[in-house]
């Protein structure tokens, strides 16, 4: 049985089964990519809430394993070499749990390069982007009189939802025919801005038919139902 007492996030999340990856997260958009790929790949895991009502993010012992404070995070007992691995970041994660299980990233390297292009589009544009107008359409920012700031933030996520359309446009998923931990990065973003945000109207989801199209199909996949609700909040 692989010890992991030398993490000291294990002290304030006990491991039930210490062999098997553990998962320190919340059913956010990012912390959901992390269940939904772990569902989706087979791999035994066990999840923990990082309950974000209590700032359990800020503890000494979440910062630990990630200083940055964010979710999701794991801890895999049996890491490259067979060592233990303490990780974060979604995107990182991802990609390495593709490659840990070779699926859902493409073998050859064109592909694989290219998966990671759309995968650091998700990171880099997606994910902020949308982050910032559901702050401003749905929370504190709400409130303020000066609407250019969210404004800017429905022209841009406009624009990224055009650029994933297009994308999209006779393709079954981003990278065609095959699903991909870009698909698993992008869409719980893009369910999330409809559905919790409810900002679909705000950007005019109607005009990207294919970004509804795929984000139907995902969202049915079993492994994503599951996902979304993992860790379950209390």
């Amino acid at each position: 049985m692989p010890d992991l007492s030398n993490f000291p996030i294990t002290q304030k999340w006990p491991a039930q089964h210490a062999d098997r990856i553990q998962l320190y997260s919340l059913p956010t958009p990012n912390g959901v990519k992390a269940s939904i790929m772990l569902e989706e790949t087979g791999l035994p895991y066990e999840a923990h809430l990082v309950d974000f009502a209590t700032n359990d993010q800020l503890s000494p012992a979440f910062l630990s394993l990630n200083p940055n404070n964010k979710i999701p995070a794991i801890l895999d007992p049996n890491g490259p070499g067979g060592k233990p691995l303490a990780l974060f970041e979604s995107g990182a994660i991802l990609i390495y749990l593709a490659e840990k299980t070779g699926q859902f990233m493409p073998a050859d390297a064109a592909g694989r390069y290219e998966t990671i292009q759309w995968l650091m589009f998700q990171m880099g544009g997606i994910g902020p982007m949308f982050g910032q107008l559901g702050f401003f359409h749905k929370f504190a920012g709400k409130e303020y009189e000066d609407k250019r700031p969210r404004d800017r933030y429905v022209a841009e996520s406009k624009r990224l939802l055009g650029v994933l359309d297009q994308r999209l446009a006779g393709r079954s998923w981003i990278m065609g025919d095959s699903y991909t931990i870009a698909d698993i990065a992008t869409f719980p973003w893009v369910r999330n801005l409809i559905g919790f945000y409810g900002a679909g109207d705000l950007v005019g989801i109607n005009d990207f038919p294919n970004v509804q199209r795929v984000l139907e199909v995902f969202a049915a996949r079993p492994a994503v139902v599951k996902g979304l609700g993992i860790p379950a909040r209390p």
